[in-house]
């Protein structure tokens, strides 16, 4: 059971690492949940991005686990949101995926035969379907959002009727690009994913090639691929090297498996310099450890770390290396519970959720 003080002092850690100070009120964590988020397990709020404005986007799963699209104002005014076409069963409907400065939103839905279709949501609330062309039109294919940058151009992947993925690009006027890297696989599930993309446009992602090995990926305006490795990444099936988001200066984070399917995180700069890390308290058995999923335009980094328990907990890494980990009050302590970091901005406000001993999802966010 993590205890207020625990909670209180590390976050006080935090304000002190993070904003170099020699003295500083106790972290505040903000928890909320989605105007009619289901309250049983598996269900409930998960809030993914934050942007320079304090605005949270994510999405929530209601009493019969559909997914509906949230965006909460910095007045706590939350607004649910359903793109066009999405599904009403079980696992169908809106997911939110990105968020940029301007507030516009990017995700994709899920339909009612378990196709995904990308979407962008403007501010004044109007909501744009698109599809990749080539992107297949039966169950788990289709078009999936991951990143956005402030201009609106969108990133991600979608799968073609092989099931195929082939990752893509979308501009502000509707164009969208086809992207397969080198050394692709072509099979099932194989293939080239864009996980995030700059202001500049350079995109980051990772590639799985034919034997189900990942690699990281970065893909420069010119077209260019960089295919690298984590050290210590493994060489066998779902294991390897994923990239995540990028910031403007061309830094990437991310998490590379390794040979026993645990889990490291890894921040790469823009010449090639590649750092791996593990957070204090990180699991080595299978699927555990540390994952970096977000990166400020200081170069901090937001991340999940999940211990020998099975219980994960948020983190953030400062420039210097240095890692501190922090719970939710109220955030589970049993197996697949814990407190789960997705977003930062620039005001390093992270944002996330936590799932309770109930196995109910929440919103949060925290402010040093």
């Amino acid at each position: 059971m993590i205890h207020s003080r625990q909670v209180l002092s590390r976050m006080l850690l935090i304000t002190l690492v993070w904003a170099g100070a020699t003295a500083a009120p106790a972290q505040i964590f903000t928890k909320f949940d989605a105007p009619g988020a289901g309250t049983g397990s598996g269900q409930g709020t998960f809030g993914g991005v934050i942007n320079a404005t304090g605005t949270v986007a994510g999405y929530s799963a209601d009493s019969r686990t559909v997914l509906h699209g949230f965006v909460r104002a910095t007045n706590g005014t939350i607004t649910n949101f359903d793109a066009p076409g999405a599904g009403t069963g079980f696992l169908q409907g809106t997911v939110v995926r990105a968020m940029n400065a301007g507030g516009t939103i990017a995700g994709y839905s899920v339909d009612a035969s378990d196709v995904s279709h990308g979407f962008v949501r403007a501010t004044n609330g109007t909501i744009t379907v698109f599809d990749a062309p080539g992107a297949g039109h039966a169950t788990n294919q289709g078009t999936i959002v991951y990143g956005m940058n402030g201009s609106g151009v969108i990133v991600g992947v979608y799968y073609d009727s092989g099931t195929v993925r082939h990752g893509f690009g979308r501009l502000p006027n509707g164009t969208i690009m086809s992207v397969d890297a080198p050394g692709a696989g072509t099979g099932k599930g194989e293939g080239t994913t864009l996980f995030g993309v700059n202001t500049t446009g350079v995109a980051s992602g990772y590639t799985i090639d034919s034997g189900g090995v990942a690699h990281g990926l970065v893909r420069a305006t010119n077209g260019t691929f960089t295919i690298f490795d984590a050290p210590g990444a493994g060489t066998g099936l779902l294991q390897g090297t994923v990239a995540g988001n990028i910031n403007d200066s061309g830094t990437i984070v991310g998490l590379y498996i390794d040979s026993g399917s645990a889990t490291h995180g890894f921040v790469r700069a823009a010449n090639g310099t590649l750092t791996t890390f593990d957070a204090p308290g990180a699991g080595t058995g299978l699927g555990q450890g540390t994952a970096a999923y977000a990166i400020n335009a200081a170069g901090i980094i937001a991340g999940t770390v999940e211990d020998q328990a099975g219980v994960s907990h948020g983190f953030g890494r400062n420039t210097n290396g240095a890692i501190t980990e922090f719970n939710v009050p109220g955030a589970g302590t049993l197996l697949n519970q814990g407190t789960f970091s997705n977003g930062i901005n620039t005001s390093i406000t992270l944002t996330g959720e936590y799932i309770d001993q109930a196995g109910v999802s929440h919103g949060f966010f925290v402010v040093p």
